[in-house]
């Protein structure tokens, strides 16, 4: 009788009712070559699938299950006990099989679909790196030679990259198979452990759907103010623009204009028209996050609208929308840069699990201004990449764009930038008479008794500390120093205030300034980058009320008592001052911001073309997959800590964490 040989077992269950090794390898082969079949590279997921679990041959292996499942071992004496390494043998038959040029990046995906995309030498990762394992697999393969050479007669020989496969680009079509391959892998596995689970990540509507709620919900748009106009001859062009083919767009379009919901339209329209598969909406800010999720939520239904970020509340996920938030298999994923980009340099499993679902997506990337600028050629770079290779569409969605000079052929949505600024413009910027001279902390504070309703927006958190410390009682602190829940509330607080006409003076850091929906007469700005200003004018005046009164809101930039501190913010605030001395057209038009940015990104030391040459491109194929992916940060963690903070009614919660610890 012919021996079997077992993926995955079930606890209780005999082991004839045991997923077979054969079974589960074809079925992710098979899984993974439909998944990177969009983007031309079948076989090598085929390869990889076929090949990932191969160490499970090993007789210490199937001795584990039965061990683990409390079977009679006695089969197995003298094999040792504890968990197996089971990824390395295959990754060292695919060196065997394909050679060096081939067999590499099949090696690196079999070796790393547990524990991720490893290193190709030892840096500080130890014995996860390739090289290593490798020797390792080598060994375990001598074991298990005629078993593997049984099942290594299904790969597929005859495999070339796709054309577009180039140095410069390798690291990323590395990081795409992966995704394929670990995606395949564990829903293979949950569907034979969890079926129950499988089946709840169906019945999400469809994109047809989707559109169809959205035209209902655009049906109830009245443009029944001048700014309601301007915002629908923007929804227009949007969706006029939606007929392009795939590519880069920009989406130009002054605070309060309306962006975010045009930009949907677009993407719906142009899902639609190329049959793409889902749209990913990003933005900076997880505060911004949960706005636009329940904005899109009312239209689309909370179900069709998965979050994912750091900061998602348990109790507003679902365990559909969990599972999707694995792997961005949803129709509308809405979430960070942090996650966006860091998946797409990252080396963990599950950090690049969703990768694959970004092929033929479209991309909303909302305040794109706002991308770290120690990592824009990267950035940049990866972008291009999505759009030339993996038929992807980005829109960079802003009032404030930044010049990327290096995207690719970048099609602009609104036919005339220049022209919708003017006819969208609410305010008037005053800078400061004498921009080198520093006002007080105590002559602000004066000045900011003087409004009934104003809105002041410091530099830094010890600067929004002192000059609301100098304010009356019922002014309002607003800053990163305040959980999340508490800023909320706060916001709440303010728009009510706004709303009813009552007295309201805030005192608030730059988090205010992109996607906050409050409407200032009066905004104070502390002199800054030329982009941060811009967007803190969009808090004032928003709706265009004064101007029906033939009035604009009044935007005060003022000199701080201290300058900005050193790095990028000193940085954005010294090229505003050279901006200023030599500008020629309005601070707040697109060619004022166009300039303002072609200095300061001149300004940066470094945007990251050294880093990404000498980490993800020198050495193809010898890649250090995970030590780019530790380097590649967009926030610094080494600069945070986490804080519990007792707030509400989270005393329940901080006590069930000292009891049982952390759960999702």
């Amino acid at each position: 009788m012919e021996k079997k040989y077992y993926a995955h077992s079930l606890e209780g269950r005999p082991p004839e009712e045991w997923q077979s090794l054969c079974v589960h390898s074809e079925n992710v082969a098979a899984m993974a070559d439909r998944f990177a079949s969009d983007f031309s590279s079948g076989d090598w997921a085929w390869n990889a699938g076929l090949l990932h679990d191969l160490g499970k041959l090993a007789v210490e292996f199937q001795a584990y299950l039965a061990r683990q499942n409390g079977l009679d071992d006695s089969a197995y004496d003298g094999v040792g006990q504890g968990r197996v390494n089971h990824s390395s043998a295959g990754a060292a038959l695919a060196l065997e099989k394909f050679g060096q040029f081939a067999g590499l990046p099949v090696a690196f995906l079999v070796a790393g679909h547990h524990a991720g995309l490893p290193d190709w030498f030892e840096t500080d990762t130890g014995n996860a790196a390739l090289r290593i394992r490798l020797d390792e697999g080598h060994k375990n393969l001598g074991q298990i030679r005629t078993m593997a050479e049984e099942m290594a007669s299904k790969l597929r020989t005859h495999m070339r990259p796709p054309a577009f496969v180039k140095p410069d680009n390798f690291h990323l079509w590395v990081r795409m198979l992966f995704s394929a391959l670990v995606d395949a892998d564990h829903l293979d596995a949950e569907a034979f452990m969890q079926p129950e689970q499988a089946q709840r990540r169906r019945g999400f509507s469809t994109l047809r759907e989707l559109k169809d709620a959205f035209d209902r919900h655009m049906k109830r748009f009245k443009p029944d103010t001048p700014v309601n106009q301007i915002r629908s001859q923007i929804l227009s062009e949007c969706r006029r623009t939606a007929a392009e083919p795939p590519g880069l767009f920009l989406l130009t379009v002054p605070t309060g204009g309306g962006k975010t919901l045009s930009a949907m339209a677009f993407a719906l329209d142009h899902a639609l028209r190329y049959n793409k598969k889902r749209i990913i909406y990003v933005m900076p800010y997880t505060s911004i996050v949960e706005q636009t999720s329940d904005i899109l939520s009312g239209i689309f239904g909370a179900a069709n609208v998965v979050e994912h970020h750091s900061s998602i509340a348990p109790e507003t996920e679902t365990q559909r929308s969990r599972l999707a938030s694995e792997n961005w298999d949803a129709p509308i994923i809405v979430t960070t840069n942090v996650q966006l980009f860091e998946s797409l340099f990252g080396a963990r499993s599950r950090r690049t699990r969703k990768l694959h679902n970004i092929v033929n997506s479209v991309i909303i990337l909302d305040e794109a201004q706002l991308i770290p600028p120690q990592w824009l050629d990267p950035s940049v770079e990866v972008m291009n990449q999505l759009t030339r290779n993996y038929n992807a569409t980005m829109v960079l969605a802003t009032a404030t764009q930044p010049a990327l000079e290096s995207l690719d052929h970048a099609r602009e949505i609104i036919s005339d930038p220049g022209l919708l600024y003017q006819q969208l413009k609410r305010t008037r910027i005053n800078m400061p008479l004498d921009i080198n001279q520093p006002c007080t902390w105590e002559e602000l504070a004066a000045e900011l008794r003087t409004y009934d309703q104003v809105l002041c927006v410091v530099n830094t958190r010890r600067d929004c500390y002192e000059l609301f410390s100098l304010m009356p009682d019922d002014a309002v602190h607003l800053s990163a120093l305040m959980c999340g829940q508490h800023r909320s509330e706060v916001i709440q607080k303010i728009k009510s205030r706004l709303k009813d006409g009552l007295p309201i003076c805030v005192i608030s850091t730059q988090l205010v300034e992109a996607g906050v929906d409050i409407d200032f007469p009066v905004v104070f700005r502390a002199l800054a980058g030329l982009d941060s200003i811009i967007q803190t004018a969009g808090r004032c005046n928003r709706e265009g009320i004064l101007n029906q009164n033939g009035q604009l809101g009044r935007v005060n930039v003022f000199v701080p008592p201290k300058p900005a501190p050193r790095g990028l913010l000193l940085k954005g605030e010294n090229t505003t001052r050279e901006l200023y001395a030599t500008a020629d057209s309005a601070p707040d038009s697109p060619e004022a911001v166009t300039s303002y940015f072609r200095s300061f990104y001149s300004r940066v030391n470094d945007t990251g073309a050294t880093w990404l040459k000498d980490r993800l491109i020198q050495g193809v194929p010898y890649i250090h997959f995970r030590t780019a992916a530790n380097e590649f940060k967009f926030i610094d963690d080494a600069a945070q800590q986490p804080v519990f903070v007792q707030f509400g009614e989270s005393g329940r919660w901080l006590e069930e964490l000292r009891r049982i610890g952390p759960t999702r």
